[in-house]
């Protein structure tokens, strides 16, 4: 199958190198060169611009921040809509909200471009080892078609329902992500505070009711002081920024996530738009006056 991919970041190229591994051929393109040029150089071909990656093929695939970015990728000049074959299958996985993916479908639909969207969860671990969750939304007919594409980046894959399903969904998943980070950031804070062994009593926890996949993911990164991003605060921060907008359309009150973004947005504000959304725990060591990290991690 021939696969149009654009977006080649921090998920979407390794996304894009599974594809290639199981054998597709992958027109990719992305505004950076260098990560354009490293997917060629495992066997994708270089696109010049989105149109590029498009043409002739099957199913088109965007990993972009943020929906104006899928805008641009789409219908600007040299977007997708100019070289793509009707009929085609557009995937858009980034995680923007319902309201823009269903106009963003429509808009398709009168270029005869069918569409799903299919945001991830599980962070750049998971992109790398092909084990990401897919909550997709869109016709049968059409994820019946992708799903073999899908379970190359994959490994638990939902159609969740119609257009706009999929990125409610990964809405929902970052109030859950998120608030669970922020819940982790506070019981660390008030522990290093107390002055017990963290590490300790992270081994004490983690197998009780409180243990779950983000307390695995951030803690022992937390404690080394890693706050390289697999996800970025700015990014989680429009997440959030989705979230609440959606919440307000809806009439629904989402007081945790809004204290959460505005956590977010103080720590971009302290210059820290770019650090995993793990690095949470810098605000609450800011207002408490004290470090998480144990002794017997620094130094690592």
């Amino acid at each position: 199958m021939k696969i149009g991919f654009i977006g080649l970041g921090i998920m979407g190229k390794p996304m894009a190198g599974h594809l290639v591994a199981h054998g597709h051929t992958v027109k990719a393109f992305d505004l950076n060169q260098k990560a354009t040029e490293a997917l060629a150089a495992q066997g994708a071909i270089a696109c010049t611009s989105s149109k590029d990656a498009a043409y002739e093929s099957d199913v088109i695939i965007t990993m972009l921040p943020k929906a104006a970015h899928v805008e641009s990728a789409l219908f600007a000049e040299n977007g997708v809509v100019e070289g793509a074959k009707p009929g085609a299958i557009v995937i858009d996985m980034s995680s923007i909200s319902p309201v823009e993916t269903k106009k963003i479908a429509a808009e398709l639909k009168t270029h005869h471009l069918r569409m799903m969207d299919a945001p991830v969860s599980g962070g750049e671990p998971k992109a790398v080892d092909g084990t990401l969750a897919i909550m997709a939304g869109g016709e049968e007919e059409a994820f019946q078609e992708v799903l073999p594409l899908l379970e190359c980046m994959g490994t638990n894959i939902v159609l969740v329902g119609a257009v706009g399903s999929g990125t409610t969904a990964k809405l929902a998943n970052q109030v859950m992500v998120n608030v669970n980070i922020a819940a982790m950031s506070e019981a660390f804070i008030l522990a290093a505070k107390a002055g017990i062994d963290l590490p300790k009593m992270y081994e004490a926890i983690r197998s009780g009711l409180a243990g779950s996949a983000v307390l695995d993911a951030k803690a022992p990164l937390i404690f080394e002081r890693n706050f390289v991003a697999g996800g970025r605060i700015d990014i989680n921060a429009k997440d959030l920024t989705n979230v609440l907008n959606t919440a307000k359309e809806l009439e629904v009150d989402m007081p945790l996530s809004d204290r959460v973004l505005s956590m977010f947005n103080e720590l971009i504000t302290d210059g820290k738009a770019s650090d995993d959304h793990g690095g949470l725990i810098q605000y609450y060591e800011k207002t408490a006056g004290t470090k998480v990290a144990a002794p017997v991690f620094e130094g690592k």
